[in-house]
């Protein structure tokens, strides 16, 4: 897992919560002795002890969390990848342009990083079909960011997000739908 990822995850749970929650996670995860930084990849294991650990102390499951996750990121991967962005994009047509824009730079900067793969289907104008790829078996992840992308892009109110197979398996479709005005 990218370690820019694990720090905005320790953000999120500083933010959403306390410091001393995440500083909790870490001695449940077996994780207090790293200093996570964001240009380091690290074990996918990381990741799992983490968010398997918060949802055993709030209750929440483990999807959900990634589902929260998800959509609490999205601002910044805006920020991150805003030059990659063209001005005329909305939700759908981000989802549409991520794997051949965001995720081929990710994979170009460190060989080490995979994100997952999106292989997105345009059923129309208003409408597609996300196949998510991942050993990693975070569709949650998934379905968070393309909510978060709809607040990002202000049409949450329009916007449809519909896992149709289990969000912790290692293929994923979600199905995506922008109603009209």
């Amino acid at each position: 897992m990218h370690g820019s990822i694990i720090t905005l995850l320790k953000r999120y749970v500083q933010t959403q919560y306390d410091h001393s929650t995440w500083v909790k996670l870490m001695e449940l995860s077996g994780l207090d002795t790293v200093v996570f930084d964001h240009k380091t990849v690290y074990p996918d294991e990381h990741m799992y002890a983490l968010v398997g650990h918060a949802a055993e102390m709030t209750g929440i499951p483990a999807g959900e969390l990634h589902e929260k996750f998800g959509e609490y990121l999205v601002p910044d991967l805006m920020y991150m990848y805003q030059k990659m962005v063209k001005p005329e994009w909305k939700t759908l047509d981000m989802i549409e342009h991520t794997e051949q824009t965001m995720h081929k730079q990710v994979r170009l900067e460190h060989t080490q990083n995979m994100p997952p793969v999106l292989n997105v289907t345009r059923l129309g104008a208003n409408e597609l079909v996300i196949d998510y790829v991942s050993p990693r078996r975070m569709g949650g992840l998934a379905v968070g960011i393309v909510r978060g992308l709809a607040t990002y892009f202000d049409e949450s109110d329009l916007i449809d997000v519909q896992p149709t197979t289990s969000e912790d398996g290692e293929r994923v479709r979600i199905h995506v739908r922008r109603s009209s005005l």
